[in-house]
């Protein structure tokens, strides 16, 4: 039996045994699967504990996960259907809204995404993750004052806080305040030494200011940490090498990240100048 035959009989398998247990014994089931990401089987378990007792009050918290398993298998517009779903029955829950934002935000609807955080944060003010991300969003939009905002009110609230000082790093090096930007990464990266996204935002800093030697040092140690590298670090090794006339490699890192879902039309344009 080949290994892709394999993976069908295994999958069947589950399903049938999914379809002869209780709504508890589903639920059950579908955090084994989710322990082992088994995503389909996780799925079709969340999927039929639902059908067994739609009116369950409990189910918010299954739609919920169902959008997060939707989305770790790259169905956002499932996904956004399970977590709208979810929001139906609890408006103002803060972990279903932070879900839908998050989702909302690699969708590229920024708007939509601003505006769950805003809903959420009116419930919760001082919701570090939230703040956080919203001020990421307005760095995105160039709203660089509202950003400011964000971060600050984080700072003024958790003294010692990581996301506060990310965040100021991160708008600083969108306004172009380099030499500021870069004396906060350090800063981090010295309580933080394998941090990966401080190591991700310095090594883009390092290559914006065309020090790719030590991009390519923080890149190094990313691709050595982490097993699965987003799109963007592709990208971003991909433009770091291309700057070094690795032109090879940098197509192979661009094409790599054309298979994680970044956009094809930037990855082409940047394919033809390895050529």
């Amino acid at each position: 039996m080949t290994d892709k035959n394999l993976y069908i009989f295994i999958f069947l398998l589950s399903i049938q045994l999914i379809y002869s247990q209780s709504y508890e014994e589903l639920i059950v089931k579908s955090y084994e699967y989710s322990d082992s990401s088994n995503w389909p089987a996780t799925e079709e378990a969340l999927k039929a504990a639902m059908r067994l007792e739609p009116a369950n009050p409990l189910n918010f918290a299954l739609l919920t996960n169902l959008g997060t398993v939707q989305r770790r298998q790259g169905k956002f517009d499932d996904a956004l259907i399970s977590y709208t779903a979810a929001l139906s029955q609890q408006p103002d829950n803060a972990t279903i809204l932070m879900n839908r934002a998050e989702l909302y935000t690699k969708m590229n609807e920024t708007e939509k995404a601003i505006n769950d955080y805003n809903i959420l944060l009116i419930k919760i003010p001082e919701h570090e993750k939230a703040l956080y991300n919203r001020g990421l969003l307005y760095i995105k939009k160039r709203e660089f004052l509202s950003a400011e905002v964000d971060f600050e009110h984080i700072i003024d609230k958790y003294e010692d806080t990581f996301l506060g000082r990310l965040g100021y790093a991160i708008l600083e090096k969108a306004r172009g305040n380099y030499v500021e930007s870069e004396d906060i990464f350090n800063y981090l990266i010295d309580k933080y030494p394998d941090n990966v996204r401080i190591l991700e935002e310095r090594s883009e800093l390092y290559f914006l200011t065309r020090r790719n030697a030590k991009a390519t040092a923080d890149l190094n140690k990313i691709f050595a940490t982490i097993k699965e590298p987003s799109a963007e670090m592709y990208m971003l090794r991909g433009r770091v090498k291309l700057a070094q006339y690795e032109k090879a490699s940098a197509a192979l890192d661009f094409r790599k990240a054309a298979e994680l879902g970044y956009d094809k039309e930037t990855v082409d344009r940047l394919i033809k100048e390895t050529y």
